[in-house]
């Protein structure tokens, strides 16, 4: 197979799509490797590297999108490389369509087979390739939270561990996941008073094993959110419905009685935020202000750790490559129902049950792709 890895354009997205350990593994098994040149530079790889590996250099993004079998990204393809999807063409990569309907129609109206890492599930029920860039963007939110909360950047002036005899930072953490879980140990080893709600007993169990003390957990309702929040200095939204837009569990009512100066990272930002009051920013430009309370909302936080991130990510995504690439999408999709749970769009429809309710659009079963 012919399989293409172009550049990143969002805005300061510096991960790629393949690394050349990961194209070495591809050319071993007889496949042609495109890299568009520079498409590694972000995260410290060369040209040379990918070279060394066995990948054929070109420049720009044209011959990738005109000639390859499949292109490996990361982030969801932009309008300018969504006219370049031909019918057949598989694209694999994060796409977070159920907010997105711009986007969602462009994959349509493009016929090419489009598979995303965030859908693809595990035997576990687990989402194996959302996983590690969830672990990335829980451990960067308290991080990101901490700057944001200094008062040169808008913040209340406050440090989240404190100092003898200055109590520590108040952070509420919405969701008990991957995400929220790495949140809480950042927080918690950076000194905050730390408290983690969500819905799941389960959930708040193995938190509570896993943090003992050091952690306080709360069973997610209306109720307690508005009052967690309230109090907050530092609010991380990691709430996520796999496929689904996330759900708007702090409403601008909420962000009202908030502190002024009190900051809001929203890690579900990419699947349309949890905050009423979210809207994406990007690295250039992260964070705005609504009723006082400064809001985080970048859509690839990932990408501003993006050596970590890209190997992070094709230490998932590999395995899932090579049965594309060796068996062709229909027959890998057919040995693996894991995988075919990642293919959202195909030939023109939605097949991803999630992403056509967010939308209201039909929704056609993925395993009935697969003849032919």
């Amino acid at each position: 197979m012919l399989i293409g890895v172009p550049s990143e354009i969002k805005d300061n997205e510096a991960r790629v799509g393949l690394i050349p350990s990961s194209v070495h593994e591809l050319v071993h098994h007889g496949h042609t490797v495109l890299v568009q040149s520079g498409a590694g530079l972000g995260a410290g790889l060369t040209d040379d590297d990918y070279v060394a590996a066995g990948a054929e250099m070109v420049e720009g993004p044209d011959r990738i999108f005109a000639e390859a079998e499949m292109v490996v990204k990361v982030k969801e393809p932009l309008a300018q490389e969504r006219k370049r999807l031909r019918p057949g063409q598989v694209l694999f990569t994060y796409l977070h369509l159920a907010p997105d309907p711009e986007q969602t129609q462009d994959l349509i109206a493009s016929r090419a087979v489009c598979i995303a890492y965030e859908t693809v599930t595990s035997s576990s029920g687990a989402l194996p390739l959302l996983t590690p860039m969830s672990e990335v963007a829980g451990r960067l939110a308290p991080q990101v939270g901490a700057h944001a909360l200094e008062k040169a950047q808008g913040g209340r002036g406050i440090l989240l561990g404190g100092v003898p005899g200055v109590p520590a930072a108040s952070v509420v953490i919405i969701g008990g996941g991957v995400s929220g879980t790495h949140a809480a140990t950042i927080a918690v080893g950076m000194g905050a008073r730390v408290t983690v709600a969500d819905r799941s007993p389960e959930a708040l169990k193995r938190l509570s094993a896993q943090f003992g003390n050091a952690i306080s957990t709360v069973y997610s309702t209306r109720a307690a959110i508005t009052e967690l929040v309230k109090e907050a200095d530092l609010v991380i939204g990691a709430v996520l419905i796999p496929g689904a837009a996330a759900p708007k569990l702090v409403t601008r009512e909420m962000i009202r009685t908030m502190k002024k100066g009190a900051v809001v990272v929203d890690i579900a930002i990419d699947q349309g935020g949890c905050f009423e009051t979210s809207h994406p920013t990007t690295h250039s430009d992260p964070t705005y202000v609504v009723d006082g309370v400064v809001h985080y909302c970048v859509a690839n936080m990932p990408g501003a750790v993006a050596r970590t991130s890209t190997f992070a990510l094709n230490n998932a995504t590999l395995p899932f490559v090579l049965a594309l690439a060796n068996h062709g999408w229909r027959e890998a999709l057919r040995r693996d129902p894991h995988l075919l749970q990642g293919l959202n769009v195909c030939d023109g429809r939605i097949t991803c049950e999630p992403v056509a309710a967010a939308q209201d659009l039909d929704f056609t079963d993925p395993s009935s792709m697969l003849e032919g």
